[in-house]
């Protein structure tokens, strides 16, 4: 597992500071995981050159949670154990549809940037959110019990830009259609590929990125199948450094 130390010399590095107290921003990032063949793969892409945060980085597809995503209706729910341990660290302000809108937000930033619909075919919801016209025009509902929490990050204080992440894993056996020109309508990821995870650890990628892979990694070893009811591992930075906590 990554040391601590790297991470806190990743905090002072990487971004750019402010002397602003920001709250964090509820996001979400989805790993999804093809066990087709020999090796166990994931999905990467590298962040456009134009971003201002992490700018040619290779990234999982994620980003902020709008409120309007609890509200959309899906298919399968999150499993009890994911709700539970989502709510765990919500501080004052818990609840279900929060819980809803973090996972949806991982599906929808996977299809905005990947180009993948994850769910299941049914008859379409009227939805009357332009983000989620997508689904249903191909009748498409998502598919939260797809879905398994297992890491969040949140962006140390003092950042120009502080998001509190939660990370979801899932099998690409969930993906119910994709787009075919093989990204996202955002542009926001390019070189879109598959990859074992010591070649992903490779590339160029956030430290935090590195340790959620690792993280991902010790998983699927102990739980293959991604039953549910497994530990979540949390990084935040306490006391000027970088904590890791399982819960």
């Amino acid at each position: 597992m990554m040391p601590l130390s790297d991470l806190d010399k990743s905090a002072s590095d990487e971004a750019a500071k402010t002397n602003v107290r920001l709250r964090p921003r509820d996001a979400a990032s989805l790993l999804l995981i093809d066990r087709s063949g020999k090796d166990v793969r994931i999905l990467m892409g590298r962040r456009h050159m134009r971003h201002v945060f992490m700018p040619g980085k290779f990234v999982f597809p994620g980003g902020r949670t709008e409120r309007a995503d609890g509200r959309i209706a899906a298919i399968g729910e999150l499993t009890p154990a994911d709700e539970r341990n989502l709510l765990k660290g919500m501080g004052t302000r818990p609840s279900i549809q929060r819980c809803r809108a973090l996972a949806l937000s991982a599906i929808r930033e996977t299809y905005e940037e990947a180009g993948l619909f994850l769910g299941k075919r049914a008859p379409a919801a009227t939805i009357n959110y332009p983000d989620w016209a997508a689904f249903v025009e191909r009748g498409i509902l998502p598919d939260l019990s797809a879905l398994r929490y297992f890491a969040r990050a949140t962006t140390p204080p003092g950042r120009t830009r502080r998001f509190d992440t939660r990370f979801f894993m899932a099998f690409r056996d969930a993906v119910a259609d994709s787009l075919p020109e093989g990204t996202g309508p955002s542009l926001e990821l390019e070189e879109l590929c598959w990859l074992p995870f010591n070649e992903a650890l490779k590339l160029d990628i956030p430290t935090i990125t590195r340790a959620i892979i690792q993280e991902a990694q010790v998983v699927l070893e102990a739980n293959p199948t991604l039953q549910p009811g497994h530990t979540v591992v949390q990084y935040a930075m306490k006391y000027g450094r970088f904590v890791r906590e399982v819960f």
